[in-house]
């Protein structure tokens, strides 16, 4: 069984994870076949540990982990390597795979273009 993760960086308030719930809604509706959770680096839960173990635990077996990151900062480039390796070591029956930041995707920065033409139409 295939399944994502939606791994942010995590926030004090949690209003933050506000849209990260919504994309997961949609993620779901969308679908449905497959499933998502959320993962957080820091600050909020479930870690990306927590994640894993949970799809896991619901059988599947190879697991995509997309960085809903803006760029490819140094959490992404140190930290969520070293992350990604030992979860890896954690959970060796589970094939782990990371796509790039979201913000390194053409078509999410068309979509932020074209939100910011609709904001100067009257």
């Amino acid at each position: 069984m295939k399944a994502i993760i939606l791994f942010g960086h995590g926030a004090r308030d949690a209003r933050w994870r506000e849209p990260f719930d919504r994309l997961a809604l949609l993620w779901k509706a969308q679908h449905p076949d497959t499933a998502v959770e959320l993962a957080f680096l820091e600050m909020m839960e479930p870690t990306l540990e927590q994640a894993i173990a949970s799809l896991g635990g619901a059988g599947a077996t190879e697991i995509v982990v997309v960085p809903v990151f803006f760029g490819q900062g140094g959490h992404l480039r140190n930290d969520f390597p070293v992350l990604l390796e030992s979860c890896q070591k954690q959970f060796p029956a589970i094939s782990l795979s990371a796509t790039p930041a979201v913000g390194e995707d053409l078509a999410v920065l068309q979509a932020i273009v074209d939100l910011s033409a609709r904001a100067l139409l009257p």
